[in-house]
């Protein structure tokens, strides 16, 4: 039996409501799937959850869908962001796609001193982010962000968010993420009403506050970079194994440590 079609919709969803196609879309539901007037698929807008929806009008540039009912309520991702230097587009692709997958929250490309990649095109990515969400079942779609510099993520970072640091020179050692789970606890940061990072712990069953996940280039963190990540108060160092990863096997292998340990997949 063929899988149901699956669309993301750029539009409020209710019952009984028609909603327009964008010529794109009705090219791949009409000309792509072949679907025809009648036919049943599963539309989802990122905010409303997903629902059942028929085909009303089948053209070749322009189509309406009608909108039935609601099967499935909206279900986030926990709060992950993945941070990463874009390699070349091929795998730069490969990562937004198992970052959607993955249940990342906010996808963010940044432009570290060895990344080769100086343009990306913000709205192809986007696409793709979409195309992946499609296509695994999410409810939710991540925002990819535009590139910046990592020096100014990092000073508009806000306080409340840990970053947990791959860092490559860590491969031969021990991975820290295993001290933050000592005894059972989380690791937390607090930050008090003078603006002081405090660290606490915290137990398993509480849900983890907000983090995100930094990935590094194919040429690694200059040592400039590495000590600056080092000394600020909210990064958490990790090491990934003893191996070192390529920059997209450790942009899965993060999302799905952390994924096990402290997001939705515990």
């Amino acid at each position: 039996m063929a899988s149901i079609v699956r669309l993301f919709l750029d539009h409020p969803l209710a019952p009984a409501q028609s909603v327009p196609l964008s010529q794109a879309q009705a090219h791949y539901l009409f000309g792509v799937m072949r679907l025809s007037v009648g036919a049943e698929l599963r539309v989802f807008n990122g905010q409303s959850g997903e629902w059942r929806a028929e085909v009303e009008l089948a053209g070749k540039r322009r189509g309406v869908l009608r909108v039935v009912e609601s099967t499935r309520a909206q279900q986030d991702p926990p709060d992950v962001w993945l941070l990463f230097a874009p390699l070349k587009k091929a795998r730069t692709d490969f990562i937004v796609e198992k970052a959607v997958e993955l249940g990342a929250a906010r996808i963010c490309p940044v432009q570290t001193q060895f990344t080769n990649a100086e343009r990306v095109r913000q709205d192809r990515l986007q696409a793709h982010a979409v195309e992946a969400a499609e296509q695994c079942g999410g409810t939710f779609v991540p925002p990819v962000e535009e590139l910046q510099r990592l020096d100014r993520v990092l000073a508009d970072w806000p306080a409340d968010r840990l970053l947990m640091f791959c860092d490559e020179s860590l491969a031969a050692r021990s991975s820290v993420l295993s001290s933050l789970l000592a005894d059972g606890g989380e690791s937390a940061v607090r930050v008090d009403d003078a603006g002081k990072v405090e660290e606490g712990r915290k137990d398993r069953g509480d849900t983890p506050g907000p983090w995100a996940i930094l990935i590094g280039p194919e040429g690694g963190f200059s040592e400039a970079e590495r000590a600056r990540l080092s000394d600020l108060p909210f990064t958490r160092a990790v090491s990934l194994g003893p191996r070192i990863l390529r920059a997209d096997t450790a942009a899965v292998a993060a999302l799905t440590l952390w994924q096990s340990i402290y997001g939705d997949w515990r």
